[in-house]
């Protein structure tokens, strides 16, 4: 729980860009679609309620678990207009916590593996670790930010 910051303009597109696109659309139509995909993606939180102001994104509710909650997160963090994403959530299963990886130019999961674990060959480790958000191991981009949960996960 806590309050992480992302690339505000970086991510999947929600239909409230930029510029005058952004000022269009209600901070309420905002904190709908981001409702909307955190449902759509089949992350399952009781009680979820997302709020939208002003690039925040605070997200409450109740997952299953830790790493739930933590791809709830990452999924709202790595859409366009959203800067910080503000964690109110509670989850039922305790669970070690991950560390969140900001993708660079030149990244691939292979050296991220190589880098965190030591082992570039525990790069599906780290895809499955974002799944529903990934959906493809070479499909990762800068200022992406992705979980890395510990080995065992």
């Amino acid at each position: 729980m806590g309050l992480f910051d992302f690339v505000k303009d970086a991510g999947r597109k929600m239909g409230f860009g930029r510029g005058e696109e952004r000022e269009a659309a209600a901070e309420a139509d905002k904190a709908a679609a981001l409702q909307a995909l955190i449902t759509d993606l089949g992350l399952q939180v009781d009680d979820l309620r997302v709020t939208f102001d002003d690039g925040v994104a605070t997200v409450m509710g109740t997952a299953a678990s830790k790493e739930v909650a933590e791809k709830v997160v990452l999924a709202l963090g790595n859409t366009q207009g959203v800067g910080q994403v503000d964690d109110r959530l509670a989850y039922h299963t305790p669970q070690p916590e991950s560390v969140f990886y900001t993708v660079q130019s030149g990244d691939t999961l292979s050296k991220i593996a190589r880098d965190q674990y030591g082992n570039a060959m525990k790069y599906p480790e780290i895809f499955e670790a974002n799944r529903p958000m990934l959906t493809d191991p070479d499909l990762i981009y800068p200022g992406q930010v992705l979980r890395i949960p510990p080995l065992g996960d």
